[in-house]
Parts: structure tokens; sequence; C-alpha cells
């Protein structure tokens, strides 16, 4: 993306502005506006056609920017990281895989729920070197993780009075 951005930034920004979604990583979100915070940065790439906006954070997970709002999400915990090669693209194909199992469907919620899944789905990634353990993956592994995850990250409301 950095190569873009420095050598076909016109075009680039014209491709966005052809997109409802897009995924980007927090560098490239900062490089390609030039703002310093996340949510400026989200903003004005909203500005030029997107009207959803990822940013992956690495370790630190990934936020989701839209025009009803913010949602953030912590990457999944792990005791041991292997390799963190391709964890950002598998982030995506579980985002992206997630948002095509729902007919494509762009709710909040639904959008939410793909963020999870990307995360989830990350989370395997890194355990082992390169595609060692996306290659024994399963579609239960991914639920119980997903489930996991939905349960550490789930918030009640606070009593009335």
């Amino acid at each position: 993306m950095n190569y873009w951005i420095e050598s076909e930034r016109d075009s680039l920004v014209r491709t966005i502005g052809a997109v409802d979604a897009i995924l980007m990583n927090d560098d490239e979100v900062r490089q390609l506006t030039e703002e310093p915070t996340l949510l400026k940065a989200a903003r004005k790439i909203m500005e030029l056609g997107p009207r959803v906006v990822v940013v992956k954070q690495g370790e630190y997970g990934a936020s989701l920017f839209t025009e009803e709002g913010f949602f953030s999400l912590p990457s999944y915990p792990l005791e041991t990281v292997i390799d963190p090669t391709g964890a950002g693209d598998s982030f995506a194909g579980g985002f992206f895989g997630y948002l095509d199992s729902q007919g494509g469907a762009t709710d909040e919620a639904t959008l939410r729920r793909a963020m999870t899944y990307g995360s989830a789905v990350a989370s395997f990634w890194v355990e082992e070197f390169g595609c060692e353990r996306a290659q024994r993956l399963t579609r239960d592994e991914i639920e119980e993780r997903y489930e996991a995850f939905r349960s550490m990250t789930t918030v009640e409301g606070v009593p009335a009075g």
C-alpha cells in the first residue's frame, strides 16, 4: 500500500472512492490522509466514498468506522505468537468471508460480528509458522474461538438506580 500512496496517490484515491468498504492498517491510513488520529483519518477516507472503514492495528486489534458510529475490538489474547506474518490478511479473510456468508449485509451488528470473526481467524494464523495452523483449521474451531472472544468482550449494562 505504501507504494500506491507514494507513487499512484491520485489513482488510489479514485479507486477508494469506488468501493463501499476499505480495510487498511493504521500506518497506511495516517500516511494516506496525513492525519495524526485514526478518527480524523477514517472520516477523511469516508469523505472519499467508502461507507465502512476498518483500520487494522496489529496486536492491538482493529477499529470500525461507519456513519452510524465507531467500534473497537482488541486482538484475541494469546500467550504465544509464533509468526505474525499474514495476520492482517487472515483478519481480512475472516472479516469479508463472514460478510459474504451473510449475503453481503453491512449493518452495524453484522460488521461487528465480522470484526470478531476476522480477529478469531487471525489468532489461529499466528499460532504457528506460515500457513501450517490454517491448513488444519476447522469451522468448529473458529466458532468456538468466536464465542470465547464474544464472551470476553461483552460488557453488561449498569443497573438503573
